[in-house]
């Protein structure tokens, strides 16, 4: 660019010179400086936790996989398709264990067409059958599964008839992984985004080439976010960005009514009779408590009497959402003043030089490093330190 006081594009800013970022140390090696981008890195992954207060816990998703002919790009290797159907598939690994009560959804768009890949299911095991076979055939002809070019708007729709209908006070969200810069909309576009907002419906998308106007302009107008991929990783890294519950879009308070239905084995039911959620005969399942329907899994919606049916540890390890664990304290080494030079956690000796922090816990004072720091909030959701003083204390209640 000609003139320097010019912004300059966000490629340049991502690309230009980084080699300068790596130097050498007194003795010649690069590890230091390779370390310490990598925390650099960690920490921009804490700074982004927000600590919302309203969430939307309960969460219903559509993932739209544009399956087009551009998916067959090789700029991802082998081809976008495959390595779209492997981040989803890590995706889904993570998602259910933290958003228990959530539940997940796939749709494919290809030749101007909008198809269900997999019905809305609160466990995984359904979709990584899906993708597992969606994955065979890709691999033994990609040419005759990406077809075409995608459809933005019959994709929207097909979503849009399932989370329409889902209750107020639950989270509807579509994410949509676009490789192609076209798309072939029966009728105006601006009517079926006004419609997505009108229901508060969410809109995200991850596009694998480039920023597409109409993508960013139904994000933007959605509440949602949009982003483009740099490499394989950064593509991992937005799709686990959705993992987190969203803020939630309902201002009032309500109650909400929900059924614990208990497990009957299949030896004790006795009689076979129809699953309401998998439409196969089976002996066991668990039955609604309002109107005794019949279904396969939890958490779903009764297709009867719509009421809501979870198991109590769902609820339980959906409390974290509830009462985030507070940020750790970041304190650089020789400010802490402590004896403790080692992780609580890990016991790892902590770095020992000018840059180099220490996260500490405002309850228990505990010292961590900054992997076990990522590790307590992202998957744990409970201090280490404020456990063992807890556990500490009820030893000596007891011995007294």
């Amino acid at each position: 660019m000609d003139d320097g006081n010019e912004k300059a594009y966000r490629w340049e800013g991502d690309y230009e010179k980084t080699w300068e970022a790596l130097k050498e140390d007194e003795s010649g090696s690069l590890q230091a400086s390779i370390e310490h981008e990598l925390d650099k890195a960690k920490k921009r992954k804490l700074h982004k936790r927000k600590e919302t207060v309203r969430l939307g816990m309960m969460r219903h998703i559509y993932i739209v996989l544009d399956m087009s002919s551009a998916m067959l790009d090789q700029d991802l290797k082998p081809n976008r398709a495959l390595v779209s159907v492997k981040m989803i598939e890590k995706f889904l690994e993570n998602f259910f264990d933290q958003n228990p009560i959530g539940q997940l959804g796939f749709i494919l768009t290809r030749s101007k067409k909008s198809e269900v890949l997999s019905e809305m299911s609160g466990t995984s095991h359904h979709h990584l059958q899906a993708f597992a076979k969606l994955s065979g055939e890709i691999v033994k002809d990609a040419g005759k599964h990406c077809l075409g070019e995608p459809s933005l708007q019959n994709s929207l729709d097909l979503a849009e008839k399932t989370l329409k209908h889902m209750p107020s006070h639950t989270s509807r969200e579509v994410i949509f992984i676009s490789g192609s810069l076209t798309t072939c909309d029966p009728s105006p576009i601006q009517l079926t985004i006004e419609s997505m907002k009108k229901h508060k419906i969410r809109c995200s998308v991850i596009a694998l080439s480039a920023e597409v106007r109409v993508l960013k302009h139904l994000s933007e107008c959605t509440g949602g976010s949009f982003g483009v991929i740099l490499d394989e990783s950064h593509f991992l890294d937005m799709l686990l960005d959705h993992i987190p519950p969203p803020a939630g879009m309902v201002t009032e308070s309500s109650l909400i009514k929900m059924g614990f239905p208990p497990h009957v084995q299949s030896q004790n039911s006795g009689k076979i009779s129809l699953s309401m959620t998998s439409k196969e005969l089976t002996t066991g399942g668990y039955y609604c408590p309002q109107c005794q329907a019949k279904h396969a899994e939890l958490p779903v919606q009764c297709v009867v009497c719509s009421l809501t049916l979870v198991s109590a540890p769902h609820l339980a390890r959906s409390y974290h959402h509830l009462f985030p664990l507070p940020s750790f304290s970041e304190v650089k080494m020789f400010e802490s003043g402590a004896l403790q030079q080692d992780c609580f956690s890990c016991l790892q000796k902590l770095k020992q030089h000018a840059e180099s922090v220490t996260y500490i816990c405002s309850r228990c004072k505990a010292h961590f490093c900054i992997d076990c720091n990522l590790f307590i909030h992202e998957t744990l959701h409970c201090c280490p330190g404020c456990i063992n003083a807890r556990c500490e204390l009820n030893i000596s209640k007891n011995d007294d």
